[in-house]
């Protein structure tokens, strides 16, 4: 799953299209968001998703050489699902500055502690941050990027029925597994292919 130059608007194309495409990828959005506590989400990434974001970055930026482009295809690209695993952005939300600062110094590993599971089988902890290190010595980040890799029998599992939950281990963020609601686990079994097994 890779997005191309021929997959956008022009600048142009965009400025016409924009208020129906952004209300069809709100609309959108609705079912690719998990809420693991009322301060922590996450929100899966698809083409639809990334395409959005694409073109919003050009159009705010004005962007319309072909190198420009370029650049923002390969800065997204990498976050779209591959057929086998999913791809989220995982926010920690504090309206209150000196709170937010206090609770994203008590989570520090959290981004290594969301899991998602295909009912049968194993966690699947997320693989978090492969662009960039999102955390230090004193606190994690509100955002972090992450990669939730599938083996081919989870994506067939999945695909087949099995019901798919999320949480987190993290002990300033502990999550009970839970399964995923219907509507969101039919976004995000858009994301797999199946898998031949040998």
């Amino acid at each position: 799953m890779t997005l191309t130059r021929e997959d956008l608007w022009s600048l142009e194309q965009y400025a016409e299209k924009r208020p129906e495409f952004r209300s069809r990828v709100l609309a959108h959005k609705e079912y690719r968001f998990i809420a693991l506590s009322e301060n922590a989400r996450l929100i899966f990434e698809d083409d639809m998703t990334i395409r959005y974001q694409i073109q919003e970055m050009l159009r705010i930026e004005k962007v319309f050489e072909a190198a420009g482009i370029q650049d923002e295809l390969d800065a997204y690209n990498p976050l779209l699902p591959d057929g086998d695993n999913w791809k989220a952005t995982f926010m920690i939300e504090y309206d209150d500055v000196p709170e937010r600062r206090e609770k994203l110094a008590g989570l520090i590993g959290v981004e290594r502690q969301v899991w998602m599971q295909v009912a049968g089988f194993d966690k699947v902890f997320a693989i978090a941050d492969e662009d960039m290190p999102r955390e230090n010595e004193v606190k994690t980040s509100s955002v972090h990027f992450m990669r939730f890799q599938l083996t081919a029998e989870m994506v067939n599992a999945a695909l087949n029925g099995n019901a798919i939950l999320a949480g987190c281990d993290h002990e300033n963020l502990t999550i009970p597994g839970f399964e995923l609601k219907s509507q969101t686990y039919q976004s995000l079994i858009n994301d797999l292919k199946p898998v031949t097994i040998n």
